[in-house]
């Protein structure tokens, strides 16, 4: 039984190997792309991977038949192998083989070591949602939803709070006060209307929590 923990990875410089040019590969190696070094491997490729091989965002590697061996040595480096060829029984021997040498497998047939959830990305705000696989429709779903509460203002939110701790960690010493500051500003509404209107605005908005310092402050 699979026991997945939601986690936020950093693949810069780590090598996502793809086994399969088609629709799901060209998929796959789309998301990955602006993540981590990618490798395809395939007979053939769409118009697409070539694209992105051309701009350099990929490696390519054209093949006919593969060994075990070969397979093997293909995924030496990998940090993460997605079969995603037309093949079941192929794609279970690619992931046999990787999952041997101590490689995470993303499964597109079936239920691997990563699930790659459904995104929403707000600037630094990342979140991900999943069903294990179970309810793709239903994922999609959430994720519209979500999508109508987590506005652009959300991204601008998380870039004030950031510029906001770190001018309070300079001039507040009480980390019970910079939490509270940070947190009341969050729950101004006053501040969020602002975002709407310009960053600046809320920005001044905002700096008025940390002048009440000293002050009466609920």
């Amino acid at each position: 039984m699979k026991k997945f923990l939601p986690l936020m990875l950093d693949l810069a410089g780590k090598e996502v190997v793809i086994f399969g040019a088609g629709a799901v590969g060209e998929r796959k190696a789309s998301l990955f792309s602006g993540f981590a070094d990618i490798t395809v491997i395939s007979r053939d490729f769409t118009p697409a991977l070539e694209k992105l091989f051309e701009e350099r965002k990929i490696k390519i590697i054209k093949v006919k038949d593969l060994t075990d061996n070969e397979i093997s040595e293909h995924v030496k480096n990998a940090f993460i192998v997605i079969p995603a060829t037309n093949d079941t029984l192929f794609n279970e021997n690619i992931a046999l083989i990787a999952e041997k040498s101590g490689k995470l497998v993303n499964r597109v047939d079936d239920m691997g070591d990563i699930i790659v959830p459904s995104a929403i990305r707000r600037g630094d705000i990342v979140i991900g949602i999943s069903t294990l696989g179970n309810s793709p429709a239903l994922s999609k779903y959430i994720r519209k939803k979500l999508e109508e509460i987590i506005t652009p203002e959300f991204e601008q939110m998380a870039r004030l709070q950031k510029e906001m701790r770190e001018i309070l960690k300079s001039q507040v010493i009480d980390q019970k006060m910079r939490s509270k500051i940070l947190w009341n500003i969050i729950n101004d509404d006053d501040v969020w209307e602002a975002l709407g209107e310009s960053y600046k605005k809320a920005f001044k908005v905002a700096s008025e929590h940390k002048e009440k310092i000293g002050k009466p402050y609920d």
